[in-house]
């Protein structure tokens, strides 16, 4: 047996000194690594520690400033309040004045005011058959049959003259008025510059071409009720043609202003107007003054119906004229009496969406004044002092054609015709110089290049008729400048 040898414990001794510094050595090394892992998570842990504390500092700021930016919303609020409630009470619904409250401390409670009108400038060229129209008149601004010429013998060549205006412009103001209890109230002015004279002290055309401001309307409204100057009841402003002339179709045409008290209700108004008598004379065919003696207003009545197709009215006139002859003492005749009355047919037809037809027929015994600015006289003074309401009738007819929304045009026809009757006493010889009859026919464009804005053209040829056959007639070329607002 083979005895064990002492060099075998003593190999493992040694080789177990020589592997221990090995084992420290790694032990060594592994701590190192986890000792800078855990300072590597040290600092994360301090990053995140540190991000925190800056979110909870910005969000702590921002909930600083929502509570001021609160705090501003609620003092806003506070201020929209208080002007809300010194506003006045919201408008109904519908269309809104331009105004909520009153301007002036003269007016109702609610008061609004509000104002417009037009600048219109005229330039006409005109030639007629039988002598000049005077300088100044009215037959040199607007169409006036009237004062077509008429000479004896008639006159050769005739006459031709050129005259530009813009005393037809025009301006008005309104005042209206909705009570508490629902009442409405309407104060009402117009205005223009035709009428006021151009003389020698107020202006005149080598100069200045200075005219006086004239009333055209004024009056109150309360509720259906209507008293002041405006239009007659007996005319149907409505159907008026859209004419470049102050009128255009005259002759036809009821037109008249006054003084009135009127009821409207529905479809009907009813008026009493300021009477006024023009009289004519059989022995001389000359006008005579007019004469306010009358006692009875005129009174009119008139229907009015609408639609989409259009409007339609008829109107009825009522009147009582009497004549005073002032004696050379200083003291008057027993008045002259007589009556009379008219009716007036008016209104417009649309024919699909670019032309319409606007028509008036009016026919009556002294209707007069009330048609072509007083073309006939309303009465006639015969050789034995009595007084007679003259006939007669006529009416005109337009068509309007819109050519595109800026382009338009119009084409009118309009007559008039008085029946002097000849049996009367004392007609003669001097009676022949009375008008019999007057027409015209007027064409016109008129083209808008902005809203409100017109440039018109118009040629008009108008002929009056004397009962002794003799006649005389009218050419005229017309435009305008027109600015409505």
């Amino acid at each position: 047996m083979k005895r064990p040898s002492l060099r075998t414990p003593l190999a493992l001794a040694i080789t177990l000194a020589l592997a221990t510094p090995n084992l420290s050595l790694a032990a060594t090394k592994k701590e190192k690594e986890l000792e800078a892992r855990v300072a590597q998570l040290e600092a994360q842990v301090k990053a995140l520690v540190n991000a925190q504390q800056q979110q909870q500092a910005q969000l702590d700021t921002t909930k600083a400033e929502a509570a001021d930016a609160h705090a501003q919303v609620a003092d806003t609020k506070t201020e929209l309040d208080k002007i809300k409630a010194s506003q006045p009470a919201p408008l109904p619904a519908g269309k809104q004045p331009i105004q909520a409250t009153a301007i002036n401390t003269g007016a109702n409670p609610g008061t609004t005011f509000s104002y417009g009108g037009f600048v219109k400038l005229d330039a006409m060229a005109t030639k007629t058959s039988d002598g000049k129209i005077d300088d100044g008149s009215a037959g040199r601004i607007f169409y006036l049959p009237s004062q077509i010429p008429v000479s004896a013998p008639p006159a050769n060549g005739g006459n031709a003259y050129t005259d530009i205006s813009a005393q037809l412009s025009r301006f008005w103001l309104s005042a209206d008025t909705v009570t508490q209890r629902g009442d409405k109230l309407k104060g009402y002015v117009e205005m223009d510059f035709y009428g006021g004279g151009s003389n020698a002290l107020n202006g005149n055309e080598t100069s200045t071409n200075t005219y006086g401001v004239t009333l055209r309307q004024a009056y109150v409204q309360w509720n259906n009720w209507l008293a002041g100057q405006t239009w007659s009841n007996f005319q149907d402003v409505a159907a008026l043609p859209d004419a470049v002339d102050f009128v255009g179709p005259t002759d036809g045409t009821i037109f008249v202003r006054q003084a009135q008290i009127r009821y409207a209700k529905g479809n009907w108004s009813f008026s009493a107007e300021n009477p006024q008598t023009t009289i004519g004379s059989v022995a001389t065919g000359a006008r005579l003054a007019n004469s306010g003696a009358n006692v009875m207003p005129d009174l009119t009545a008139r229907y009015t119906t609408k639609g989409n197709w259009g409007h339609f009215s008829v109107a009825l006139l009522a009147r009582q004229f009497e004549y005073q002859n002032k004696l050379a003492n200083g003291s008057y005749q027993s008045a002259k009496t007589a009556t009379g009355g008219a009716v007036s047919v008016a209104g417009n037809f649309n024919i699909g969406k670019n032309d319409d037809l606007r028509y008036m027929v009016n026919a009556g015994s002294g209707i007069g004044r009330y048609m072509a600015f007083g073309l006939g006289s309303d009465t006639v003074l015969d050789a034995n002092g009595g007084l007679h309401a003259l006939d007669g009738y006529g009416g005109f007819v337009s068509w309007r054609h819109a050519f595109s929304p800026k382009l338009r045009g119009n084409l009118m026809y309009s007559m008039a015709m008085f029946d002097n009757d000849r049996s009367l006493p004392g007609w003669g010889i001097n009676s022949w110089g009375v008008t019999e009859r007057a027409s015209s026919i007027h064409a016109n464009l008129i083209y808008s290049p902005i809203p409100k804005l017109d440039l018109g053209a118009e040629i008009t040829y108008g002929k009056r008729d004397l009962e002794d056959n003799r006649s005389g007639d009218l050419k005229r070329v017309q435009a305008t400048v027109k600015y409505s607002f």
